[in-house]
Formats: C-alpha cells, sequence, structure tokens
C-alpha cells in the first residue's frame, strides 16, 4: 500500500499526553487538541472532537490511562476505587458505540492484575489496542475488497477512515484497498446530516488519497442507485447485534432501503468488538438522541423557522436481511443472521 493512503492520524500518544485532531474543524483547520485529564477527554468523546466507535475505542483506552495517573498520584493503596469515577465518565460519553465499554472493560481487566503504580502497564495496552485497530483495518480492507468483482464505483455513508478509527479505516479502509487494486473506480459520498461528516471528513480524506469522490446530497442516493451508477453501498457500524442488525449513523437505513430496491449490495466493515453478543437484536440497542439545535442550525447559523422543533437520532438500525455481507478482520458473514455471526465467533 501506498504510503499517501494511510498517513492520517486522529488519535496520538506524545510527551505523556493523548493528542486528538479536532474534527469539528476539518476541512478548513487541522488543529490538534492536547489532554492530561480524563473528564476532558469524556467531554471531547461526546462533543464531537473525536468521532467513530473504533476511534473513540481508543481513544477511552487513553482516557483510562491518564485516569490512572490522577488517581495514583493521590495515594497507591486506593487507586482502584477512585478510578471508577473516573471510568464512568468515559462510559456514558457516547451510549452507542459499544467499542467505547468493550476498550474500557479491556482496560479493567488490565487493572486486575497491576502492582504499583498503573500507568506504564496501562499505557502498554492502549498503545497495543490502538495498533491492533489499525492492523484489524488492514485485514479488513482485504477481506472487503476480495468480495467486489469487478471494477465499479461505490456509495458510502458518514465516515468510517482513519478519522473514525485507530488508521486507515474500516468501510473506507476497505475502499482504500479495493482502490488500490483497481476494483473501485470512485466513491460517491453522502454529506451526512447533520454532522457532514461525508461532506468535511470523508470527502477530505478521500481527496488526500488521490481517490476520486463525488459528493451528493443524503436524498439523491436512491436516484443515483435508479440510474445505475454504483455497485456496492459500504458503511460501517457502532454496534452489531447477535442476529446482525447494524447501528450507523442516521440515513444508513434509508440508503440500505435503496439498495435493495436497486439491486445494490451491502457491505457493513466493522471490527469483531463491534458486534455485542449481549445485544439480541437491533431493537435492543439504545439509540442516542442529540440536540435540537444540530438540525436546526448549520456552523453556527439558525437554517430552520423559528419555533420548529427537531428530532434528532444520531443513529438508525439496519435489519440483518438487508446486509449482503459483514467484514470484521476474523472474517466474513454473508447474509448474516443469529447463527452465522454466532459461527464467526466459534470460529474466530
Amino acid at each position: 500500500m501506498n504510503s499517501h493512503h494511510d498517513d492520517i492520524r486522529a488519535v496520538m500518544w506524545r510527551n505523556d499526553k493523548l493528542y486528538l485532531l479536532d474534527q469539528r474543524l476539518l476541512p478548513h483547520q487541522q488543529k490538534f487538541l492536547a489532554f492530561e485529564k480524563t473528564a476532558a477527554v469524556a467531554d471531547a468523546i461526546r462533543d464531537m472532537v473525536v468521532r467513530g466507535a473504533p476511534a473513540i475505542g481508543v481513544t477511552a483506552a487513553y482516557g483510562v490511562v491518564l485516569a490512572a495517573r490522577g488517581v495514583y498520584a493521590t495515594g497507591p493503596s486506593a487507586w482502584r476505587q477512585a478510578i471508577e469515577t473516573e471510568l464512568a465518565l468515559l462510559a456514558a460519553a457516547r451510549p452507542t458505540a459499544v467499542n467505547l465499554c468493550w476498550a474500557l472493560e479491556r482496560m479493567k481487566r488490565v487493572m486486575e492484575d497491576v502492582q504499583g503504580d498503573p500507568e506504564p502497564i496501562l499505557l502498554q495496552e492502549a498503545k497495543l489496542l490502538h495498533e491492533e485497530d489499525i492492523q484489524a483495518n488492514r485485514r479488513m480492507g482485504e477481506l472487503g475488497a476480495a468480495l467486489i468483482e469487478r471494477p465499479c464505483s461505490v456509495l458510502t455513508h458518514c465516515n468510517t477512515g482513519s478519522l473514525a478509527t485507530g488508521g486507515y479505516g474500516t468501510a473506507l479502509g476497505v475502499i482504500r484497498s479495493a482502490f488500490a487494486v483497481g476494483r473501485v473506480e470512485g466513491v460517491f459520498a453522502d454529506e451526512t446530516r447533520p454532522w457532514l461528516q461525508g461532506a468535511r471528513l470523508t470527502a477530505w480524506e478521500l481527496v488526500q488519497d488521490q481517490i476520486p469522490v463525488t459528493l451528493l446530497a443524503d436524498g439523491a442516493a436512491a436516484w443515483l442507485m435508479s440510474r445505475g451508477k454504483i455497485d456496492w453501498v459500504i458503511v460501517g457500524a457502532d454496534r452489531i447485534a447477535a442476529n446482525g442488525d447494524a447501528a450507523n449513523k442516521i440515513g444508513t437505513y434509508s440508503a440500505a432501503v435503496n439498495a435493495r430496491y436497486h439491486g445494490v449490495k451491502l457491505m457493513v466493515v466493522a471490527p469483531l468488538s463491534t458486534i455485542d453478543r449481549s445485544t439480541p437484536d437491533g431493537k435492543a440497542i439504545p439509540i442516542e438522541q442529540r440536540p435540537a439545535i444540530e438540525v436546526l442550525s448549520l456552523a453556527g447559523q439558525p437554517v430552520a423557522a423559528e419555533g420548529a422543533a427537531a428530532w434528532n437520532p444520531s443513529f438508525d438500525v439496519t435489519p440483518a436481511e438487508l446486509i449482503d455481507a459483514i467484514v470484521t478482520e476474523k472474517g466474513v458473514v454473508l447474509k448474516p443472521d443469529a447463527a452465522r455471526v454466532a459461527a464467526l465467533f466459534d470460529a474466530a
């Protein structure tokens, strides 16, 4: 893979601090913010400085490192109890993204065996988790690209690239890998209202990678499909239930319904940690409701009639029967259902 296909990192640990690329300012400004307190990290997750389920998980792991530093400095005897308050702040920051809780549970397991200062061991684990995410994304890129049988154009929704992960990306990682071997000729990117992750982030990443990208309004996707312009819709997921139902950025369900009607295939790309086996189906996935102002305004400017209300779920759920393939780093599930998802874990 050419280096210009993977030179973006939104989460970094440097000089004993966590640095996050402030994604609210993209594409016009590239600014990293430094963090030394766990509460500030939780705020950054909640306020969309960092977003994307895998990136949130990596960020949370580094947040645990900062939490350990803060509580251990107050006394080595009671830090395990003191750190629970800090971990609760992180866990509450974004309720839908299962990778957040998965990363916290992984860090907690490491804490159980720590003797002495926990920070060095937890930092080692956070860095390992980060690197594993990048390698998993590269593997998913290979597996997903192999499903694309002929050179074609694809549609994606929201942002699933290096900005949304530890690096390389999930759905955008598949697109990167497929483009590198000539199976993707161009990408159509939904704008993704109300935060415009497709317009601000995905289009920016693909321009950096010199991959042809065409932006379209979310409502234009069905008409694009009707004209035979795309073969695959490739998206990520913030949580996948045990039966294969997938929660992703609001608008994904619409894309899935439109894809099925028009004979376009749908690929969901996410690490195994995104599959929540304790959640039986999509109805049990908590859907984050965000402030109405995000819909009623744009870049701080009101766009709706004064007095109008807004409904602003951040995610929707695509039923498994509308999904042609779930791609993980441990394998691919075609036509997912509960038995096939369970078999993936058995094989892994």
